[in-house]
C-alpha cells in the first residue's frame, strides 16, 4: 500500500510552488487530493494532469479568508470522497513592508490569508475528521517564526501559526487529530523568486543552498501519514541549519575556523 492509500487531503495554495509539490506527492502516495487555490487556471491544469495520470484529484477555487468558501469546499469534498483526513494550510502571501510603511489594509489582508485562513480551515474540517476517527493538520509556517524579519505582517502571521498549531493540537488530541507546523527557510518559489534577500540568505545558510519545494513536501507527507502518529503540537524547521546556527556558522567561516559551504 502507498503511504496515504484511502486518505483524502485538502491542500490550500495548491496550484503552484510548495503547495503543488505537496499535492503531487500526496496523489502519488495514494491520497485523493483537493487542490484549493485562487489561481484557477494553474489549479485546474494540475488537477487535470494528476487525473490523467490515474490519480484522484480535483480543483476547488478557494479564498481561504472567506468562511463561506470553506463551507462550500468541505461540503463538495465530502460529496466527492465521503471523508477528510488531511489538511495542509499552505496558502500564504507576503507584504515586504516595514512597520513604518505597512498600511492597515495590507496588514489585515495578509493576516486574513496567512493566519485567519488557517483557523477557518481547521474549523471547517474538524467535524469531518472527528467523524473519520482522526486526522492530521499541517500548518505551513516559516523559520521567520523564530526571529524578527523585515516584513512585520508576514512575521507575525507565522509566529501566530505556531501558537495556533499548539492550541489546536491540545484542543483536538482526544479526537485523534494531530496538528503540527512546518517552518521552511530559504525555498525559492514563485512567491519570492525575485526577492533581494535570497542570495544573502543562501550565503548564511550553513548548507550553502536553498531547499526545494519537494524537500518540504517530503516532510509534510511524513506528518500527514501514520509514521508520525505520536507527534503533535510540534514545529519542524527545514532550513539547512539557518535557524540553528546561521550567525555562529558565518562567524566561524569569517574567522577561519571552518571552511565555507561548497556553494558559498
Amino acid at each position: 500500500m502507498a503511504v496515504l492509500d484511502g486518505k483524502v487531503a485538502i491542500v490550500t495554495g495548491g496550484a503552484r510552488s510548495q503547495g503543488e509539490a505537496e499535492a503531487r506527492l500526496f496523489a502519488k502516495s495514494g491520497a485523493a487530493v483537493a487542490i484549493c487555490d485562487v489561481l484557477e487556471a494553474e489549479g485546474r491544469a494540475l488537477a487535470d494532469e494528476l487525473t490523467a495520470a490515474g490519480h484522484a484529484a480535483r480543483f476547488y477555487k478557494l479564498d481561504v479568508s472567506a468562511q463561506e468558501n470553506w463551507a462550500g469546499v468541505v461540503a463538495d469534498v465530502l460529496a466527492w470522497q465521503g471523508r477528510i483526513d488531511i489538511l495542509v494550510n499552505n496558502a500564504g502571501i507576503v507584504n515586504r513592508k516595514t512597520i513604518e510603511t505597512v498600511s492597515l489594509e495590507a496588514w489585515n489582508r495578509l493576516l486574513a490569508v496567512n493566519l485567519t485562513g488557517a483557523l477557518l480551515g481547521i474549523q471547517a474540517v474538524v467535524p469531518a475528521m472527528r467523524k473519520a476517527g482522526g486526522g492530521s493538520i499541517i500548518n505551513i509556517s516559516s523559520n521567520s517564526a523564530f526571529a524578527g524579519h523585515y516584513d512585520p505582517a508576514y512575521t507575525c502571521s507565522k509566529w501566530a501559526l505556531r501558537g495556533l498549531t499548539r492550541t489546536a493540537a491540545m484542543e483536538f488530541v482526544t479526537d485523534n487529530i494531530r496538528v503540527n507546523s512546518v517552518c521552511p527557510g530559504l525555498i525559492v518559489t514563485d512567491l519570492n523568486r525575485d526577492a533581494a534577500h535570497l542570495e544573502p540568505m543562501r550565503r548564511l545558510t550553513p548548507m550553502g543552498r536553498a531547499g526545494t519545494s519537494e524537500e518540504v513536501a517530503d516532510l509534510v507527507l511524513f506528518l500527514a501519514g501514520s509514521t508520525s502518529s505520536y507527534i503533535t503540537g510540534e514545529d519542524f524547521t527545514i532550513d539547512g541549519g539557518f535557524t540553528a546556527s546561521a550567525a555562529y556558522r558565518h562567524i566561524a567561516v569569517e574567522a577561519g575556523f571552518v571552511p565555507p559551504p561548497n556553494k558559498e
